[in-house]
């Protein structure tokens, strides 16, 4: 034992229901999932995503989850389970599932839920990376405390060693802690990028930000797989390792596939909403409509329009002047005593 080694003394199982086991690795996987599915409905509100159907939609990426993550294991641990013990590969209660697995799994319920529910599959992924995170964060902390996932051995004051008779872990080795610096990456990640979720989602094309927490985190778990004693199953790497380099080639390509796709939807036309349909020339005809708008009085005084008709040429050439009036105007200005005076006949001189 080296100085500041952190000794982990607790029992994996924490109790037996018929034939149940309970462990403290199901107690958090349950803990993580229900976690990650309260943050990822949360954000999906205020992405403006409908959530009644939410629960059709969890049921879904859950189940597929626990499938490919069965599924993964399986594949990866075949010899296990040859030989005649194929129907093992149903017993989940002994254990064995594959996080990269889950994910996957994950991935594919909440692609079906999308296009049930009638929603955009990226707006998904977007909530789904920061879930995603939380939920594994809280899931190492049972293998934190049953130890199956073996560390290399280290020095470091920080390493773990699993004393307890039941551990998973390996009795007497001082290992690294390589679930406990999953989780570390996990939570700076959300630290880094949750406080401004809202304002990245507002700049960055539907998809982008859940690729990026999911392609950040498979970059960091690649690097730390190597403190892992894991076998290697292709090229000198371990599965986990080649899942994160899946996970980190789709989003390289995803993510710039989005932006094309978000700049051909902005140089589309769009449509002026305010402008009203034409009117057709029965309808208006038969509503008693002018097809001619009407010019307000205001208007055409400004633009020099008269109201009434034009005279034509020919007709005001040859048009005789009018029979003289008396002007009504002219009348009112001349005062009425010289008015009458005119009036009156002259007086006789006989």
């Amino acid at each position: 034992m080296t100085f500041l080694t952190i000794v982990i003394d607790l029992n994996p199982n924490l109790f037996r229901i018929g034939p149940f086991l309970i462990t403290w690795h199901g107690v958090f996987a349950v803990l993580g999932i229900l976690t990650a599915a309260r943050l990822g409905l949360w954000l999906l509100e205020k992405d403006g995503v409908d959530t009644s159907r939410s629960a059709d939609g969890v049921a879904w990426m859950v189940v597929l989850g626990l499938v490919g993550a069965r599924a993964l294991y399986v594949w990866e641990n075949f010899r296990i389970f040859a030989g005649g013990n194929l129907l093992r590969m149903f017993a989940l209660t002994e254990g064995g599932i594959s996080q990269w697995g889950g994910l996957f799994g994950a991935a594919v319920g909440a692609y079906v839920w999308a296009r049930r529910a009638k929603f955009s599959y990226w707006k998904l992924i977007d909530a789904g990376g920061a879930a995603t995170m939380i939920g594994l964060a809280v899931g190492r902390i049972g293998d934190v405390i049953n130890g199956e996932h073996h560390g290399t051995p280290t020095n470091a004051p920080w390493g773990f060693e699993y004393v307890n008779p039941a551990t998973l872990g390996e009795p007497g080795a001082v290992v690294h802690p390589e679930v406990a610096y999953e989780m570390v990456l996990t939570l700076a990640l959300l630290a880094a990028l949750l406080p401004f979720h809202q304002r990245l989602k507002a700049r960055l094309p539907d998809g982008v930000l859940g690729l990026v927490y999911l392609g950040l985190y498979a970059a960091g778990r690649f690097f730390l797989s190597f403190y892992r004693t894991d076998p290697a199953v292709f090229a000198g790497l371990r599965q986990a390792q080649l899942a994160s380099l899946l996970m980190v080639v789709l989003a390289v390509i995803a993510i710039p596939l989005l932006y094309r796709r978000a700049r051909a939807v902005a140089a589309r036309p769009s449509v002026d909403i305010r402008q009203e349909p034409a009117v057709e020339p029965e309808i208006s005809a038969a509503a008693g409509f002018s097809e001619e708008p009407a010019v307000e009085p205001e208007i055409s005084a400004a633009a020099g329009l008269s109201e009434e008709p034009a005279v034509e040429p020919e007709t005001s050439a040859v048009a005789e002047p009018a029979p003289a009036t008396p002007d009504r105007a002219s009348d009112k200005r001349v005062p009425r005593r010289e008015r009458t005076r005119q009036m009156r006949p002259p007086r006789s001189t006989s």
